[in-house]
């Protein structure tokens, strides 16, 4: 009897782990499902003609597929000249930031100076000011130091970030002490021990700052469009207004060429992935 009941116990507790994983798997599924809608939409959206693209009730499976969509969004605006702006901006804040955001995060996190804790919450407290009212004294500052319309107005300005600083910081507190302490009995050198023994140990916070900085900065569309008006410095996000005409917007080649916006993010992500998940999974740390 109490065999048969230890049995039935098990089997009731199988049951319940069978259906709570069965209910993880449907909340994934459905997860997925609505978080890849957008990109569904997107791209089938790109391989319609106009009809379609306005019809309702919508249509789900382009037919028939309108291929010459890409070749046109690409031909209807200079986007090899807005793409090679993007990505040149991109990778050039993306250095710098890093470059800046290690010795910086490394300071808040390891060494001890005056001032250390009340300078680091005042660079967190920029985090809560909105980004729109900067703008104006931004354009002021950018116009009177002759910037405007060049690329130091799109790249120096992002140099430095405080959410670089801050997720390095939290990953540089997590490398033990004793580290430090033997390297300095060996003659090491703040510097060197930095680049040499303790970045390498925070690899996956480096490749996520410069992850959320290279899609920042390749997505930047409000600052770009204040600070030119030339044509040679537009980028991408830029490039996908030309789309909305004044006789309403050409939903098929905006989608066109929108798909194409987004492939090199969606490469980079795959090359990062790793390092990415490591970092966002470490974050905080200690």
């Amino acid at each position: 009897m109490a065999v048969a009941g230890k049995e039935m116990e098990v089997a009731v507790h199988a049951l319940r782990f069978l259906a709570w994983r069965a209910f993880l798997y449907v909340a994934l599924v459905l997860t997925v499902a609505v978080m890849a809608l957008p990109f569904y939409w997107m791209v089938t959206t790109s391989l319609k003609d106009v009809v379609q693209a306005l019809r309702i009730p919508p249509v789900w499976i382009p037919n028939p597929v309108v291929w010459n969509n890409y070749p046109s969004a690409w031909g209807a605006a200079p986007f090899g000249l807005y793409f090679f702006n993007s990505f040149f901006i991109a990778v050039v804040t993306t250095f710098l930031d890093v470059i800046t955001s290690i010795p910086a995060g490394y300071a808040f996190a390891k060494m001890n100076f005056w001032g250390k804790n009340v300078v680091f919450n005042l660079l967190l407290g920029t985090l809560m000011i909105p980004g729109q009212m900067l703008l104006v004294p931004s354009f002021v500052l950018i116009n009177r130091l002759g910037w405007y319309n060049t690329y130091y107005a799109l790249i120096v300005p992002w140099t430095a970030g405080v959410f670089g600083i801050f997720l390095l910081r939290q990953f540089f507190r997590t490398v033990p002490d004793e580290f430090w302490d033997s390297a300095r009995i060996d003659g090491c050198s703040r510097f060197r021990y930095l680049f040499q023994i303790a970045v390498p140990q925070v690899r996956p916070g480096i490749a996520t700052v410069a992850l959320f900085k290279f899609v920042g900065s390749w997505n930047a569309f409000l600052w770009v469009i204040i600070m030119t008006d030339k044509v040679g410095l537009r980028t991408v996000p830029v490039g996908l207004r030309y789309f909305m005409l004044e006789v309403g917007t050409d939903y098929p080649r905006l989608m066109a060429a929108a798909t194409m916006a987004i492939v090199p993010i969606l490469i980079l992500f795959l090359f990062a992935q790793k390092q990415f998940i490591q970092g966002i999974a470490r974050t905080g740390l200690r």
